[in-house]
């Protein structure tokens, strides 16, 4: 191709698909509508799906060197303390997947991601550069910006987000749907976290409408905590400071590990949580779409960065797979992920739906679960055993 691939979004979306793009020789122009590249969130949970990609991105070690790698995932009940299930992922869970379950900070994740972008000759890097629109002409996809400039490309890559500006011309489903959930984040520095609640494994507590998590991240400097609930505020929200207070109150039924934790932190920050219907179409001509602008999904799966990285390695090696031939890659590409990233956005809604179980539904989900073997992984081995290489 004479023309670079232009990718609008310089998230870790955005930056995945430059990234493995540059890897089959392909230039591209990453446009980032913010005034500097940076991840809003804290930590997120990497599968070994996502590590297996790693490692054909060729940033392995680099995210060993900033990731955490827990022992076990817990899932207590957050009013009784009862151990509801556990999975081991440790040794044997390597061995089962091929690779580790780490935990991540958004930011770590990112520049990882960014000094492999900026090592590369083939990728140009803009910020303060918001896509709005774009227009097909003359065999090239020219990308319009809020402020008036243009770029022209082979094909265009929207990794814009939830809030996707190029989605509406492309598949036209009007606004993400509200969940009705509320998240509120927060990260300590280790030396403050209760001993009550220090430990290396991810630990979710379950109750009615609710559930909190938490684990290390950074090499076990920081620990992440990300309290839900059920809510009837249905304004978008991502990034405002939450009330604490108001999570006090709602969590004020919940286990001492839990109010523990919700005493030591004065300053939250929120987002109302929001996802879409999965869609089979997702790309148009020499235009497609990628991660959260293509299949935006709940958090209770922890795998919308996943599928996010896995969507750019495909879409990469189907590009050189069709010879450059974009529009029938992108078709391609759509074909292969829908109903891997659809399975995952249902699954998630599943999820939280267990998570947040109470009364006789939390009995049953607590008796169904609590004598699963913690190395029976065959429950999630539809997600974590990955893609096809």
């Amino acid at each position: 191709m004479d023309q670079p691939v232009l990718i609008a979004g310089g998230g870790i979306g955005g930056c995945a698909a430059a990234l493995a793009l540059s890897l089959k020789g392909y230039a591209s122009v990453i446009m980032e509508q913010a005034e500097e590249f940076g991840e809003i969130g804290a930590g997120i949970q990497l599968g070994p799906n996502v590590h297996k990609m790693f490692i054909r991105l060729g940033i392995e070690e680099a995210i060993k060197g900033v990731a955490f790698y827990p022992n076990n995932i817990f899932m207590n009940d957050g009013i009784t303390g009862e151990r509801i299930t556990q999975v081991d992922t440790g040794e044997k869970f390597r061995e089962r997947f091929g690779a580790p379950y780490g935990v991540i900070h958004r930011a770590d994740l990112l520049d990882v991601l960014l000094d492999a972008c900026r090592a590369s000759d083939l990728i140009e890097m803009h910020t303060s550069t918001e896509v709005i629109d774009y227009e097909e002409t003359g065999g090239l996809v020219k990308a319009i910006t809020k402020d008036g400039r243009s770029f022209d490309g082979a094909a265009m890559i929207a990794a814009d987000g939830l809030w996707s500006n190029i989605r509406p011309k492309i598949v036209g489903d009007g606004d993400p749907r509200v969940s009705g959930h509320i998240a509120y984040r927060a990260v300590l520095p280790i030396d403050e976290v209760p001993e009550i609640v220090k430990n290396d494994d991810v630990v979710l507590w379950g109750g009615p409408k609710f559930h909190i998590v938490h684990y290390k991240l950074r090499r076990g400097e920081l620990f992440n905590i990300v309290a839900v609930f059920h809510s009837d505020r249905y304004e978008e929200g991502w990034d405002a400071f939450g009330d604490p207070e108001e999570l006090r109150d709602r969590f004020k039924d919940a286990r001492p590990e839990v109010q523990a934790l919700l005493d030591k932190i004065d300053a939250w920050k929120m987002w109302v949580l929001c996802d879409r219907e999965p869609v089979k179409i997702w790309s148009k001509g020499k235009v497609t779409l990628l991660g959260d602008a293509a299949h935006p999904m709940l958090q209770y799966l922890a795998a919308g960065a996943g599928m996010a990285i896995e969507d750019s390695v495909v879409l990469a090696d189907l590009l050189e797979k069709n010879d450059s031939d974009i529009e029938k890659t992108f078709i391609d590409y759509q074909d292969a992920r829908y109903l891997r990233t659809g399975r995952v956005q249902t699954m998630a809604r599943i999820y939280g739906e267990i998570y947040h179980a109470g009364n006789v539904v939390g009995e049953l989900r607590t008796q169904m679960l609590k004598d699963r073997d913690p190395q029976n992984y065959e429950g999630v081995a539809w997600l974590y055993d990955g893609i096809q290489q």
